[in-house]
């Protein structure tokens, strides 16, 4: 009785799907075959055009920033410092420098008491500072972006009384 029931079991429910078959080929997501690594060429297609998402995207906010701003005398950003001390002779030593290693490159220096800062450039976003950043970072291992306040180009007092004359 007991090798009658075993039997029983093993040709249960299974039994009824064993020559069951599917062909699911057609909804299976494929994909395009990649190129073989020893026939693409020596410039990768990635390496070709890796910044102009970014930089498009970049161009895009710049240009919203500065429509959102154009009323506004000053505007926050990033900038990079490369000395901040008490020493007047290392702040002018420290600028000289970096015209002599970066030439291309014009460095602001301003004292606010009791220190003296040197710095390079006026960015609205972290990101755009990166690259210049990196290449002084190498003379100029104590260089860092910080936050700073700009005022904007071309922006004339007389614009606010105007604006301000306008609402009386």
């Amino acid at each position: 009785m007991f090798a009658l029931s075993c039997a029983a079991i093993k040709r249960g429910p299974a039994d009824a799907y064993k020559d069951y078959s599917e062909d699911l080929s057609e909804t299976r997501v494929t994909f395009p075959e990649l190129p073989d690594p020893d026939e693409m060429e020596s410039e990768s297609s990635v390496a070709k055009g890796a910044g102009s998402p970014v930089d498009e995207d970049l161009e895009e906010a710049i240009g919203y920033f500065k429509r959102d701003n154009e009323d506004k005398q000053y505007y926050n950003g990033f900038t990079i410092l490369v000395y901040s001390g008490v020493d007047r002779d290392k702040a002018f030593e420290t600028r000289n420098d970096l015209y002599t290693t970066h030439p291309d490159v014009k460095a602001d220096m301003q004292y606010q008491q009791p220190r003296y800062l040197v710095k390079v450039g006026q960015y609205v976003n972290r990101i755009e500072a990166q690259s210049l950043y990196y290449k002084i970072k190498e003379d100029f291992p104590s260089a860092r972006i910080i936050q700073d306040r700009f005022e904007r180009d071309g922006f004339e007092e007389n614009d606010i009384e105007d604006d301000f004359d306008a609402e009386r």
